[in-house]
């Protein structure tokens, strides 16, 4: 299957817009998550990282809808895609597996391998924005999918 080079620019530059994105929602994420660790569950322990790192990512998350709505996903068959309700749920369906991807690498990085959670975050939200980028383009923003 061969891409035609007007498609791959344009993939590529959304690609980039989601990275922009997703780095920024990523800043959203990790901010949360310090604060809420640090300053609302400082004396829970490791539950308090792990409650933390749920609450970082739902604002994450939040913030990344929004954005891949209005500035992402801008072809002219993307318009109308995202904005239902089930295009919505499916949105955070991608989002609760990137979720639990987020706290299955923040367990083994903190837990198994004694790696400070703060790092170990860096290299799990990589590989989260990566799963919801690609689940997000293909399920929801396909250019060839029908509209809902």
């Amino acid at each position: 299957m061969r891409v035609n080079k007007e498609k791959w620019n344009r993939l590529l530059k959304e690609f980039a817009r989601y990275l922009v994105v997703g780095g920024t929602a990523f800043l959203v994420d990790y901010s949360l998550l310090y604060v809420f660790s640090h300053f609302v569950f400082q004396n829970l322990g490791d539950i308090g990282v792990y409650l933390a790192t749920a609450l970082g990512f739902v604002g994450g998350l939040l913030y990344n809808y929004l954005l891949s709505l209005h500035w992402v996903f801008q072809s002219a068959k993307d318009r109308n895609r995202g904005k239902s309700v089930g295009d919505f749920l499916l949105f955070a369906i991608i989002g609760i597996i990137g979720l639990l991807l987020t706290e299955g690498g923040m367990y083994v990085g903190y837990q198994v391998m004694r790696v400070h959670y703060m790092i170990v975050k860096l290299f799990v939200a990589a590989v989260v924005l990566l799963w919801n980028y690609g689940a997000r383009k293909i399920m929801i923003f396909q250019d060839e999918r029908p509209s809902r």
